[in-house]
């Protein structure tokens, strides 16, 4: 008995493996993995400051939250040359012409007063800004003991205003450093 192989099979059996083969290549190119950047976002928050106790200042305080780090630069002008205590009080309020509607420090951990982190000090005590001959001065910090409106109310800073007094900070003196009167205020909000 003879055994006949149909002729058109064994031409196209050679062309079925290769179009098999080449379809396998084209399900592995599309499973290779592709890296993602990450993409990270900013909150942007801002107290634009009065003057008080008809001082004449103006400036403002921006903070800009990135990776678990608040960036905070403070610029003022039309202030008398020196230093100048900057803190954050408590209240987001400056209604008042001496400013004292803003309350006291912002102190959620109820810790003594003092100077920005060392051993003992307020999560308000910024500290003292440098004003120049110009009348302008800027201080800068960056801290991840603050936030920008979330809901930790140890960190979260949004709500609260920004003192800048007349005098330095001695650090030292309690409850807030005699720094003397307050000559500009800012409530700080979210910048939308």
């Amino acid at each position: 008995m003879k055994i006949r192989i149909f002729t058109p099979l064994l031409i196209s059996l050679p062309f079925f493996l290769f179009v098999s083969c080449q379809t396998e290549t084209k399900k592995s190119e599309t499973t290779e993995e592709v890296e993602v950047e990450e993409v990270t976002t900013e909150k942007v928050a801002v107290a634009v400051l009065s003057a008080k106790n008809n001082s004449g200042l103006s400036g403002e305080v921006t903070f800009i939250e990135k990776d678990g780090k608040v960036r905070m630069q403070a610029l003022v002008e039309n202030v008398s040359e020196g230093e100048h205590a900057i803190h954050i009080h408590a209240v987001g309020d400056c209604s008042a012409d001496d400013g004292t509607s803003a309350g006291g420090h912002w102190n959620p951990t109820e810790h003594d007063h003092g100077k920005w982190e060392e051993e003992h000090f307020h999560k308000g005590d910024i500290g003292n800004l440098i004003v120049g001959s110009s009348g302008k001065g800027q201080i800068e910090l960056e801290t991840e003991l603050w936030c920008i409106d979330c809901d930790d109310q140890t960190k979260n800073i949004v709500g609260k205003s920004i003192i800048v007094h007349a005098k330095a900070d001695d650090f030292k003196s309690q409850p807030s450093g005699a720094a003397g009167a307050r000559i500009g205020c800012g409530v700080i909000e979210v910048k939308k």
